[in-house]
C-alpha cells in the first residue's frame, strides 16, 4: 500500500470544507442565476445550455451533457423543450448518425443577447461578496486553484470548453451605456 503524506482526519476536513462552501456558494448563485433569467421564461438548464450551443457552435447532445454538467437526459430533454420554443434547431450530420447535434436560432441567440444586456451585478451576491476584495486587492480572487482542481476532476477538454466560452465573450461583447452588447461587425467594403 502507497503511503499518504496527508492524514485521513486532513481528508475528511478539506472534503467537507469544499463540500459545505460549495453548497452555500450553488445556494446564492441559483438564486441569483433564477431572479436573472426569470423575465425570458428559462430555468438554469435551459440557459445553460442556450450558453453551450452558442459558445459551441454546433454541439451535440453528449457535449452538452458533458460541458453542461447535467445527465444526457436531462440535456434532451430541455433541448428538446427550448426547440419546441424555437430557440434549437436539432439536426444530424451525414458522417454522424449516431449523435444529435443543437444549434442555436436566432431566436435563441437573441434571447441570450438580451439576458446579456440585462445583465446587473448589484443583482448578484456572489459578485457583490469578492467586490470589497477586489477593492482591497486591485482585483478579484484568482480561480486558478479551482479551476486546477476541476481541470483534475473533468479533464482538459472541460476547461477547454470553459475558457473558450469566456474568450469569446471577450472577443465578442463590449459594454455600451452600462449594458453587455454584442459588437456589431463591419462588414468590409466589396472591391468595385
Amino acid at each position: 500500500m502507497q503511503d499518504k503524506n496527508y492524514s485521513m482526519k486532513d481528508a475528511l476536513l478539506f472534503s467537507q470544507r469544499v463540500a459545505q462552501l460549495s453548497k452555500a456558494l450553488w445556494k446564492s448563485i441559483e438564486k441569483d442565476w433564477q431572479q436573472w433569467i426569470k423575465p425570458f421564461d428559462l430555468n438554469i438548464n435551459e440557459h445553460h445550455i442556450l450558453w453551450i450551443a452558442y459558445h459551441l457552435n454546433g454541439a451535440s447532445i453528449s457535449d452538452v451533457a458533458k460541458f453542461g454538467v447535467m445527465h444526457v437526459s436531462t440535456a434532451f430533454n430541455f433541448s428538446k423543450k427550448l426547440e419546441e420554443r424555437g430557440l434549437l434547431r436539432f439536426s444530424k450530420k451525414e458522417n454522424d448518425k449516431r449523435n444529435t447535434y443543437i444549434q442555436i436560432t436566432d431566436k435563441g441567440e437573441n434571447i441570450l443577447l438580451s439576458l446579456m444586456e440585462t445583465y446587473n451585478p448589484d443583482n448578484n451576491a456572489v459578485f457583490s461578496g469578492a467586490l470589497p476584495l477586489r477593492d482591497l486587492y486591485g482585483k478579484f480572487p484568482d480561480m486558478i486553484e479551482m479551476m486546477a482542481v476541476i481541470r483534475n476532476i473533468y479533464g482538459e477538454d472541460f476547461m477547454e470548453i470553459f475558457e473558450r466560452s469566456f474568450a469569446n465573450i471577450d472577443k465578442q461583447f463590449e459594454v455600451e451605456e452600462g449594458k453587455i452588447t454584442k459588437k456589431k461587425i463591419e462588414k468590409e467594403a466589396e472591391p468595385v
